[in-house]
């Protein structure tokens, strides 16, 4: 099998390639936005907008919900030894991954149903993630066509949840690629489908199905309801699984057709092989929670990793990607090590880049951040936590991210 790629994850090195990563302007926020000063502020928000089905959908994990809880806890157990008088006026955040350049070291994870939050909302965190600089993956289980979302937003990666059989891989990648998409991103840690009592307590099902709960539900949100779903219907009609595989897929709203979960036990490092042999860019690999499977996916062919447990939303009781991380970066030369689930803070960016991550990702807060006000949301998000880890970075004496190490870091006192 093919060594990965060596693609790049390096600061930097010139005015010109430092210039490109600079940042936008801040436009003036809406009225919602200016109670909004920590990524956290917008859940509440969005929970009161929202149908308790869908805000279900994004704020939910697992069974007990431990992993997401343990994803939180996680950043707690660790402490920074901060360097002073270092001279931090020439700090910078831009860097570059797979020979792309980002203004920060964080970027957007792949949230299903987007669409159904925010008004064309997949287009919405694409968009804002593209002119502000930051790497926004679109999920296999979106309900916007990946045609629509490259055109809009060229550079944006692509995350799929490999089907069952070859033939059917072929054909995805196959429509993946021509519609501009650069970067795949397999997810793998999805082999049964969840566990669905929270969203069964919660009335969320895929796709939904018309009771009158559901009805109570959306008419008692009447913003969402006139903002997002009649809108979507009027303009563009009912939404469909656009992306889960080659073929449209089903409609998020049926009280008799059922979403393709085809069997998907059976996958295993082969089908990644099968998948590299076709996919001729960058090939990152999500859900790694093992230092042993970090290796196999180099040995599959892969460019790069995420470390993550799928948010809390997969397996109750996993660890958190944090804790696995150190070990996981340690073996995975060759590999870019990037990391999603629990982040929320600037502190948290830099934690993981300590740990060995190059880059971080976040899903539940910019989906938060869509529902209360579309891309001047996305937007707002981006520059909360962009402002966090700048300032962070100057506190602990520091000119660049990749500069923070193992030095500027201890396990925290009980």
């Amino acid at each position: 099998m093919t060594a990965p790629t060596n693609y790049t994850t390096s600061i930097p090195q010139d005015t010109s390639e430092a210039a490109d990563t600079k940042p936008v302007a801040a436009k003036p926020l809406p009225a919602v936005l200016k109670q909004v000063h920590c990524l956290d502020d917008f859940q509440p928000l969005a929970r009161n907008k929202l149908p308790r089905q869908l805000y279900s959908y994004i704020a939910n994990g697992a069974d007990d919900e431990v992993s997401m809880g343990r994803n939180r806890q996680a950043f707690n157990r660790w402490a920074f030894s901060p360097r002073v008088l270092e001279g931090v006026e020439k700090r910078t955040q831009g860097i570059t991954l797979f020979d792309q350049q980002y203004a920060s070291p964080f970027g957007i994870s792949p949230v299903g149903l987007a669409a159904m939050w925010s008004y064309r909302g997949d287009i919405v965190l694409a968009k804002t993630a593209r002119e502000h600089r930051v790497p926004a993956v679109m999920s296999g289980a979106s309900l916007i066509r990946m045609e629509d979302v490259a055109e809009a937003a060229p550079g944006t990666w692509f995350q799929a949840y490999l089907p069952g059989d070859e033939k059917r891989i072929a054909e995805l990648l196959a429509r993946i690629e021509a519609a501009g998409f650069g970067t795949l991103v397999l997810t793998v840690d999805l082999p049964v489908q969840v566990n669905p009592e929270r969203y069964v307590k919660n009335g969320f099902s895929t796709p939904l199905r018309p009771s009158a709960r559901l009805a109570w539900d959306g008419i008692s949100h009447p913003r969402w309801l006139a903002g997002t779903f009649l809108r979507t219907l009027t303009r563009h009609g009912m939404p469909h699984f656009e992306n889960w595989r080659a073929e449209r897929g089903a409609p998020i709203l049926s009280a008799s057709v059922k979403r393709d979960f085809v069997a998907r036990d059976h996958l295993c490092w082969e089908h990644v092989k099968v998948a590299r042999k076709l996919w001729k860019g960058p090939l990152v690999i999500k859900g790694i929670m093992r230092k042993e499977d970090a290796q196999l996916a180099r040995s599959a062919g892969a460019d790069g990793i995420i470390v993550s447990n799928h948010g809390g939303r997969q397996l109750d009781s996993a660890l958190s990607p944090l804790d696995v991380l150190p070990e996981i970066a340690e073996t995975a030369e060759g590999l870019v090590v990037m990391m999603d689930s629990g982040i929320r803070r600037g502190t948290d960016v830099l934690k993981a880049l300590a740990l060995g991550a190059r880059c971080v990702f976040n899903g539940r807060s910019f989906n938060y951040a869509a529902t209360v006000a579309g891309e001047a949301g996305v937007a707002h998000a981006i520059h909360i936590l962009r402002t966090e880890v700048d300032r962070d970075m100057a506190l602990l004496g520091i000119n660049h991210p990749y500069e923070i190490d193992h030095t500027l870091l201890r396990r925290a006192p009980l």
